[in-house]
């Protein structure tokens, strides 16, 4: 309290009995793989896809990051972090592809050939009007210089067809130069005197490379920042996709044991951090025999902190200009944010459309999806007339607690928004209004979570309990400087199997029995 000295009237500022808890944001993707061009072994924050190509580049082979990143933002994905790695983890560009210096002179491309040491040299290419008396009106003359000097000249050209065709004389005789014409009917004239630069463009960085990548490339090093361990420091980061993994065994660059390693580094890293979910791809080619054996023999993930998908999605690629199908975490982690946007963190992110899904590698039938489901395989299926759908919201977890993905999500929001909203109470005078404060502040947040549809129950006594009193604070724990509170929420789970019991009865007989 403040000590008044003198006579007067004093206006203070006090706190409000509680402070408002704000949830926080659940759809911020993390993407690690292989892209043409960017930071390495950075994850770099990207809003939209114009910003991811200028930063990663575009759709490049070897690679399914871009058509993943694509399909999040098509999906209805926001913010994500991009995280570009390299075999070796060296953090080393790919070697570029050099291209020859060029300049556009009227209609035509003028392009270096110029070899060995020359090739290096600062070339231009000027008009001049022809030599001699009485030259006609369409000849010129095209010299060309290499370092300021006339190298080659070529008098009285014309852009006709014929021998003196500038592009004909230039290409039979130049050693420095090659002409292309390019737009038809622009022609070339004294009129268009003047200088041009040719300049080498931005070197094309060759496609990435899967080669010689091994699990540590992926796993990276918490303490170097690389890999999955540079995310340990993006607290937003909820949900991680490695889609690029399915590309390297594709490529036999890696083998399935190092396909399951890096996916358990996947599933460690999130349960470590405790606040994300690994979103896991399934091995390419596989049917549907043999993605239950995988997962049932092979990987045998357990955890409530990982959901698989099957099969993968035929998407357009830009690059070959067909169709070609690529893993489905991309879009399945748009999915999810456009869920949370629409509905909420709590409703499970399934039945919902894939966007930019042309069709499914595999068409599922229903018996293969009895097999499937069980074990947490979340299909994907087409249905006619509804399109392509994510059919399957479950977790890897063998506790039936943790079965549903929204489940799992829901308690990570619900965590890191009280963690976050409750940083006041430390070094608080720990009594019972410090208690009951938490009380009061912990309840008004659970209690419009209840309004949202997140929790069960009619009432909120029946959705959550909040208890922070003398009980769950005894002295032992006040002299170790220890607050306890004990939140339970009763989650609302989805509606998984819909059943409709049919009875046939006689028209206008009563079902009530005497």
């Amino acid at each position: 309290m403040p000590t008044y000295l003198s006579p007067g009237v004093y206006v203070e500022e006090v706190p409000a009995g509680s402070r408002p808890i704000e949830g926080v944001g659940t759809s911020v993707a993390a993407f690690v793989g292989l892209a043409a061009k960017g930071p390495v072994n950075e994850p770099t924050l990207v809003s939209n896809w114009t910003q991811f190509t200028d930063a990663f580049g575009d759709f490049v082979e070897n690679s399914y990051l871009a058509h993943s990143v694509y399909g999040w933002f098509l999906n209805g994905g926001g913010n994500c972090f991009v995280v570009r790695i390299a075999p070796g983890g060296g953090g080393k560009e790919p070697k570029a592809i050099e291209a020859p210096k060029q300049a556009t002179l009227g209609g035509y491309r003028v392009q270096s050939i110029a070899k060995g040491a020359a090739a290096s040299k600062d070339i231009q290419v000027t008009i001049e009007a022809a030599g001699g008396q009485g030259a006609p009106d369409d000849e010129f003359k095209l010299v060309v210089l290499v370092d300021g000097k006339a190298s080659e000249t070529y008098d009285n050209v014309t852009t006709k067809p014929g021998d003196n065709n500038v592009a004909t004389k230039v290409n039979a005789a130049s050693k420095v130069i090659n002409l292309e014409e390019t737009s038809p009917g622009s022609a070339l004239t004294p009129m268009s005197k003047g200088q041009v630069d040719l300049i080498a463009p931005e070197p094309a960085p060759e496609p990435p490379s899967t080669d010689n990548l091994g699990t540590g490339d992926y796993v990276g090093d918490a303490a170097k920042r690389t890999g999955f361990g540079g995310l340990e420091a993006v607290e937003e980061v909820t949900m991680v996709a490695v889609p690029d993994l399915a590309a390297a065994l594709e490529n036999g660059a890696i083998d399935l044991d190092t396909f399951k390693a890096v996916q358990l580094g996947m599933i460690a890293h999130c349960e470590l951090m405790g606040d994300r979910i690994a979103i896991l791809d399934t091995p390419p080619g596989m049917n549907a025999q043999e993605v239950l054996n995988w997962r049932t023999r092979d990987a045998g993930y357990d955890s409530k902190f990982a959901a698989l998908y099957w099969p993968w999605i035929q998407v357009f690629d830009p690059v070959s200009g067909t169709n070609k199908y690529v893993p489905p975490s991309g879009h399945m982690g748009g999915v999810w944010a456009r869920n949370d946007d629409t509905r909420g963190v709590h409703k499970a992110p399934a039945n919902e459309v894939v966007r930019g899904a042309i069709s499914l590698q595999t068409q599922i039938t229903k018996a293969e999806h009895d097999l499937l489901n069980p074990v947490g395989i979340n299909c994907i299926r087409t249905f006619a007339g509804r399109g392509v759908r994510v059919w399957g919201a479950r977790t890897l977890s063998s506790d039936a607690e943790w079965r549903y993905l929204n489940v799992r999500r829901l308690f990570n929001y619900l965590e890191e928004s009280i963690l976050g909203g409750t940083q006041w109470v430390v070094f608080e005078p720990n009594d019972h209004q410090l208690w009951a404060r938490i009380n009061r502040t912990i309840s008004a947040f659970l209690v419009n979570e209840w309004r949202k549809g997140a929790l069960f129950g009619t009432t909120p006594d029946e959705a959550f309990f909040v208890k922070c009193d003398d009980e769950t604070n005894p002295a032992e724990g006040i002299d170790a400087g220890q607050v306890v509170c004990q939140i339970g929420v009763a989650p609302v789970k989805p509606a998984e199997f819909v059943i409709f019991q049919l009875s046939q009865f006689s028209g206008g007989t009563s079902l009530v029995s005497e």
